[in-house]
């Protein structure tokens, strides 16, 4: 039940400088100066074999289209001068900003427009640091931080976001503290997936379990087939930054369309997104202590 992290890229790759498997390039062959990079070098040295296949980690988004633009502004930002960690703070940026713009006390429907280009604009950001972190080996610890900390803003930025949309303004009220409670429960479930690691550590145990996906899967044969249904159903998308974008755009397009009496539509994706929010913080509890993650 655990929700797809978009471009988690910043991984440290592991030391050595044998050939990665599926015939990359060595982590010790030579590569051109950053000034002097071409967009076919950054996809060799800054998208490595299994990039896209990262099941947990790569976002759809990224494997459809986003990880084929990236490159080019990867080689811009390397021309440009970028460090990786800069690129991510203005991923966080963009991110809290698609927040802000969402809640303007304007007109929804370009408030969302604006809201979704910022969203896009997060993503490929999000993709573009950590190329450029590879092209540059400056992958990093802290540069993972950095990006699960930028995810962990920009979800909550435009949960609240909506929440003031569905007010009607910038204004105390059911609907702004609706958004709240969907953030708070956005956030947690985030946490929930981090703290697997941090009682692993703090036990003696390796960050990952072993046994690969197997561990993932819920003991009870019960709790292993809600989580399958859950999983296939996709629902706990809908509180991740890039289709929640999408969605207030749609029920803002809805709202205008139909000329309604107020926000409707935005009202209506509010209640299904905090009711998901909250569900899924309860269901991810469980299917992990159901798991043997924490074994």
């Amino acid at each position: 039940m655990e929700a797809e992290i978009p471009g988690r890229s910043r991984t440290p790759e592991p030391p050595g400088d044998a050939e990665p498997p599926g015939g990359g390039p060595a982590d010790g062959e030579p590569r051109p100066h950053r000034k002097g990079a071409s967009v076919a070098d950054v996809r060799r040295y800054g998208q490595p074999p299994g990039l896209k296949d990262r099941r947990n980690e790569e976002h759809w988004a990224g494997r459809l289209y986003m990880r084929d633009l990236s490159p080019y502004f990867a080689w811009i930002a390397l021309r440009l001068g970028f460090s990786p960690n800069q690129l991510t703070y203005l991923m966080m940026l963009s991110g809290v900003a698609a927040g802000v713009v969402v809640s303007l006390p304007a007109s929804p429907l370009w408030t969302a427009l604006a809201g979704a280009v910022l969203i896009q604009l997060y993503l490929l950001l999000d993709c573009v640091d950590g190329e450029v972190a590879r092209y540059l080996k400056q992958t990093s610890v802290a540069g993972v931080f950095l990006d699960r900390i930028g995810h962990y803003l920009s979800e909550v930025s435009l949960l609240i976001g909506l929440g003031f949309m569905a007010q009607g303004g910038w204004e105390s009220g059911g609907w702004a503290e609706l958004g709240l409670v969907a953030a708070l429960g956005a956030a947690l479930i985030k946490a929930e997936t981090d703290n697997v690691v941090v009682a692993r550590v703090k036990s003696g145990l390796p960050a990952d379990p072993s046994g690969g996906d197997r561990a993932l899967r819920p003991r009870s044969t019960g709790i292993a087939l809600a989580r399958q249904a859950a999983s296939m159903l996709r629902f706990h998308r809908i509180i991740g930054a890039v289709e929640l974008s999408l969605l207030i755009l749609a029920a803002a397009v809805v709202d205008r369309v139909f000329g309604t009496d107020g926000p409707v539509a935005v009202r209506a994706l509010m209640v299904a997104v905090a009711a998901v929010a909250v569900l899924q913080t309860l269901l991810h509890l469980v299917s992990i202590l159901a798991s043997r993650r924490l074994k």
